[in-house]
């Protein structure tokens, strides 16, 4: 007799930070073989973008995920943003940045036979959880990878992210991560 084990689905998921993205992985691990991806090339200064990583690896080591680090395409990502560097928060700037994260997501999942992806993007409160589901939904379509579609936020989600975060003694940085939200802070902290 030929007893099946269940394997789980391979989810290649999308980290902005691992602040919020403990939470996310502390819900989806039950039901997918998760690979952390890390690829945030809207993260300023580049000191910020060190701090995050090296969280998101103490948490992948600590945890045995696997983690894969994407190209730091500042540069490129100002020039996808260009004209809307006084957007507001969760505007058409936004959008574009959710779209090149989770474009560069799916197409590692594509290339690498991943059976599924999301990203942590949506437990914020800060972000458009209706658009970044929308854009991810899309890409599904466009490359043949399923998307998880997901608001982290709900159910008190964010406020148990923020409560992990203190447990596992985790950074959580004050602002999105863009130079652009970066300044809108200063100004108001002025």
């Amino acid at each position: 007799m030929v007893i099946k084990q269940n394997v789980k689905n391979k989810l290649l998921l999308h980290i902005c930070c691992i602040g919020c993205g403990a939470y996310v992985l502390e819900l989806l691990q039950k039901e997918y073989q998760i690979t952390l991806f890390f690829y945030n090339p809207n993260v300023e200064p580049i000191e910020e973008y060190q701090k995050r990583l090296v969280e998101t690896e103490k948490i992948a080591n600590k945890f045995n995920f696997k983690i894969i680090e994407a190209d730091y395409d500042n540069t490129e990502w100002h020039e996808l943003v260009r004209g809307h560097e006084m957007d507001p928060e969760r505007g058409e700037r936004c959008q574009i940045c959710y779209r090149a994260r989770l474009e560069k997501t799916v197409q590692y999942a594509k290339e690498n036979n991943f059976d599924a992806f999301t990203t942590t993007l949506t437990i914020s409160p800060h972000k458009d959880a209706f658009k970044i589901n929308e854009i991810g939904s899309k890409l599904a379509q466009k490359y043949k990878v399923e998307f998880l579609t997901r608001d982290f936020k709900k159910q008190d989600g964010f406020k148990k992210s923020c409560q992990l975060s203190k447990e596992l003694d985790l950074y959580r940085q004050e602002y999105c991560g863009c130079g652009y939200s970066l300044s809108r802070l200063s100004r108001k902290a002025r």
